[in-house]
């Protein structure tokens, strides 16, 4: 008999891990410099920006306009989502990285040139204003496409694994801000740096940049919008069919991850100003806190998205809501023993809680949507939250300090949050079993009617 012309599986499965493995390095890589780019603005924010940049007002109240800067882009970045989104449905995910990146890293390296209030007067912090703006606008494509180039990508089964690694980029790009600040801090007197040492973090980032777009380059589009793109059944108006459509998905979804915005502002913008200003602590003690934090958060966030793989998206979500609600008082009970080691245990516990929260909650928002919508249902839902969430957060936090002087009343802040995320979740439907390359129907709607079926 003729020798099948078959190749074994083992010669197939390999190329394909190894194709999953560069995805998954691309949009980790790219992430991360997102997220670099944005949280470096943030530590910024809390550190030197209030001094340098609003100088002519109480520190507290610098510190508040520093942080209404940094929500600004927010704001932009619902923009960014339905900008991105739009033509992410409508063109595909590899060029929407690509353009996201390049701009990110342009803003970025641009606030690093910027005169400050000392030699430019009320320009600067309006210049800061627009280049914040144009930060938002690019991350409001960027996350939502970096997530659906390895979920749509992944197997099946490992959907929550793959997703939950984009979301690395967090921590690991918060880490790599944290730790280029605490360097330059330790290195120069604080009159150096606020003279022109916070300069350099923001100079640095094209580096970054240019390694984020040299690996995305390589990157083919993905299995779903390949097959959205292939029958013709791209939507005109992407935007539109969402809010028709799956507007119940969007609400829900955004108000399900309000939480996670809220509990991670708390540990890198706002613990940083309460530790320096109410307790006492050095800049770099309350960095090394933000680090120790992260560096668990780059562990447990892939540890939570796989066992999502196995127990479904939304059980290990509520956990870490609940986790978040439990740790809420005893985060600033140690913070306010005035120790570090105390401070570095508050932080580990709400980073876990809110990696449970945030590894899985990238997959189960793309499972929520169809492929001719799924970018914008992804990117529109996700910075929604942002706006509802991370937005306000440091500015409401520094509010409510400044008012009670207790941090006690931010806990209740936390919980609050927590509440309203759970509540939320509890109203969508489990997506771990959905197809994600069904063109015309999103997942969640077929789960809900395979769900009555059976019952």
């Amino acid at each position: 008999m003729p020798q099948s012309s078959v190749a074994p599986p083992a010669t197939t499965s390999g190329p394909k891990i190894d194709k999953m493995r560069k995805i998954a390095v691309a949009s980790v890589i790219g992430t991360t410099v997102e997220w670099y780019d944005l949280f470096l603005f943030a530590t910024a924010s809390a550190l030197v920006f209030n001094k340098i940049f609003f100088p002519s007002f109480d520190a507290l109240v610098g510190t508040m306009l520093a942080f209404g800067t940094f929500a600004a882009a927010y704001v932009a970045r619902m923009a960014g989502a339905a900008l991105f989104g739009h033509f992410g449905d409508r063109m595909g995910r590899k060029s929407m990285l690509l353009t996201s990146l390049l701009t990110m890293g342009a803003a970025t390296f641009a606030i690093g040139l910027l005169p400050d209030y000392a030699t430019i007067g009320i320009a600067a912090p309006i210049l800061l204003l627009v280049l914040r703006v144009i930060q938002g606008l690019a991350l409001g494509g960027e996350w939502g496409g970096a997530v659906l180039m390895v979920v749509e990508h992944s197997p099946k089964d490992k959907r929550g694994f793959y997703g939950s690694l984009v979301q690395v980029g967090v921590p690991g790009g918060t880490l790599i801000a944290n730790l280029v600040f605490l360097i330059i801090a330790g290195i120069m007197p604080e009159e150096a740096l606020l003279a022109w040492g916070w300069r350099i973090p923001f100079l640095a980032s094209v580096i970054l940049v240019a390694v984020g777009l040299y690996i995305r380059l390589t990157l083919e589009e993905t299995p779903s919008f390949q097959a959205v793109k292939d029958a013709g059944a791209k939507a005109k108006m992407p935007l539109a069919e969402l809010l028709r459509k799956y507007w119940k998905q969007v609400l829900l979804g955004a108000l399900a991850t309000i939480s996670t915005g809220t509990a991670f502002n708390i540990l890198v913008a706002f613990g940083l100003t309460y530790g320096k200003t109410k307790l006492g602590f050095s800049t770099n003690d309350m960095l090394i806190a933000v680090l120790a934090a992260c560096a668990v958060g780059i562990v447990m966030l892939p540890v939570f998205g796989k066992l999502s793989d196995k127990f479904g998206r939304k059980p290990i979500i509520v956990g870490g809501i609940v986790a978040e609600i439990v740790v809420s008082f005893p985060l600033f009970w140690l913070m306010d023993t005035r120790s570090l080691a105390g401070v570095v245990f508050g932080y580990i516990l709400l980073m876990t809680a809110f990696c449970a929260n945030y590894g899985p909650i990238a997959t189960f928002l793309a499972e929520l949507f169809g492929s001719r919508v799924r970018y914008s249902g992804l990117s529109v839902a996700y910075m929604l939250a942002g706006l509802l969430g991370s937005a306000i957060t440091p500015v409401a936090t520094t509010a409510l300090l400044n008012a009670t002087g207790q941090g006690s009343s931010v806990a209740w802040f936390m919980i609050g949050s927590a509440a309203v995320s759970l509540v939320a979740l509890l109203l969508l439907t489990e997506t771990l079993r959905s197809n994600i390359d069904a063109i015309h129907e999103a997942p969640a709607e077929a789960a809900d009617r395979n769900e009555l079926a059976r019952a």
